[in-house]
């Protein structure tokens, strides 16, 4: 069988016309359709009837991640615009948290429209009725510009943020954000302000279909993986020895691991790819810390290979276990930390039985995921969608898959 290093991304695409992608969320949240896929099997269904398929006693997992007014347009003294793009804070801070709440300054890795344009001690303003913004570039990097953003107002970064910026659509939309995005570009339990992008999978959830799950017996619990644009960074190379897989921050409590422990033999249902990323991370650095491999979690605890070369494996009871202890050792009720997760065929999930997500791009890491799940019936799957008007990407239709 080939090592991720070897699939060749050509294999994992397809052809989606622009009209399949949906440039608008549907009136109403969840009569979005669901394509149910177990052992072959499909079945067409909508959010609203979510429970109907997943057994009693199940763990769903969301991520409850907040989008932030990532897009900010500055002004050059001579009248011009350049778009500012807040990718992640500088490593100074050590999580998206801290630097969110930092006041008056703060340095944040950034993408540039025409910086070309953006000369040599330029300082930029931003200004809004409740506040002003500066921006200095302190660094030329490989992909991101670090840039100081400076404002006198009594606020932090996040409020800053929302008063200045704009909600970040996904490029493919190919379309200004309006003010209905401001609610329907937001899952309905987003609490943690950090992402530049969506957790898509949850957008379909209301509360009558959290009530829903909650009559049955179905139980729920929340993750955070702050969003990066590196969801969106296509795979441009011919295998993915050479794709570097993009990192991102988690933070989850020990509660949370406790409660992923009872549930390990009802079943996990990841709701979303940044949600499975973030519960099969914590089983590798649980099985890390479980075989005493040093874990710097100031940096990236999980890159991108480990999952293929580690050849011991512990159970993920053992594993999660091993999280626990370590967070008691340190006297922490929470985890926090980067994962570089790729996860791809071979893969075979660690914690989760279930996934719950959107129809993703051609020739994404995302797809790749979704081929880790169900292998080559990805095709057949999206090739149903296709023929039976399922909506495309971030504001379409998902899909529930039982691991195959």
């Amino acid at each position: 069988m080939l090592h991720p290093r070897e699939l060749r991304i050509e294999d994992y695409t397809y052809e989606l016309p622009d009209e399949r992608i949906a440039k608008y969320p549907l009136a109403q949240r969840d009569v979005s359709k669901l394509l149910v896929y177990d052992k072959g099997n499909m079945q067409e269904g909508s959010y609203q009837n979510i429970a109907q398929h997943i057994p009693e006693g199940t763990l769903m997992v969301f991520n409850e991640t907040k989008v932030v007014h990532a897009r900010l347009l500055f002004k050059k003294p001579t009248g011009g615009v350049i778009e500012v793009f807040c990718l992640e804070p500088h490593t100074n801070y050590g999580d998206v948290q801290t630097a969110m709440l930092q006041k008056n300054k703060v340095w944040w890795q950034c993408m540039i429209g025409g910086a070309s344009k953006w000369k040599h001690g330029m300082i930029l303003t931003l200004s809004c009725d409740e506040c002003t913004i500066s921006a200095a570039i302190v660094d030329r990097g490989r992909g991101a510009f670090t840039l100081e953003l400076t404002w006198v107002e009594d606020m932090s970064f996040a409020e800053v943020l929302h008063y200045s910026g704009k909600v970040p659509l996904p490029p493919y939309l190919h379309r200004n954000a309006e003010e209905s995005d401001e609610e329907r570009y937001q899952t309905i339990y987003a609490k943690h302000e950090g992402s530049v992008a969506a957790p898509t999978a949850g957008l379909h959830f209301t509360d009558k279909v959290m009530d829903s799950l909650k009559a049955k017996g179905i139980d729920t619990g929340f993750v955070t993986l702050h969003v990066g644009a590196g969801t969106f960074k296509p795979v441009k190379s011919k295998t993915m020895e050479e794709h570097d897989m993009h990192a991102e921050w988690i933070d989850v409590s020990a509660a949370t691991i406790e409660q992923l422990i009872t549930h390990l033999d009802k079943g996990i249902v990841s709701v979303g790819t940044t949600s499975m990323r973030t519960l099969e991370s914590l089983y590798w650095i649980g099985a890390k810390l479980h075989l005493g491999i040093d874990i710097d979690f100031s940096q990236i605890a999980i890159s991108q290979w480990e999952p293929y070369e580690l050849t011991e494996q512990p159970s993920a009871e053992v594993a999660l276990t091993a999280i626990l202890n370590y967070l008691k050792e340190k006297g922490q009720d929470r985890l926090l930390t980067r994962t570089q997760i790729l996860i791809a065929p071979p893969y075979q999930p660690k914690l989760i039985k279930g996934l719950v997500t959107n129809f993703h791009q051609p020739q994404s890491t995302l797809l790749l995921l979704v081929g880790a799940m169900i292998g080559d019936d990805w095709k057949r799957l999206y090739q149903h969608a296709m023929d039976n008007d399922f909506r495309f990407l971030s504001y379409g239709d998902g899909c529930l898959l039982w691991h195959s």
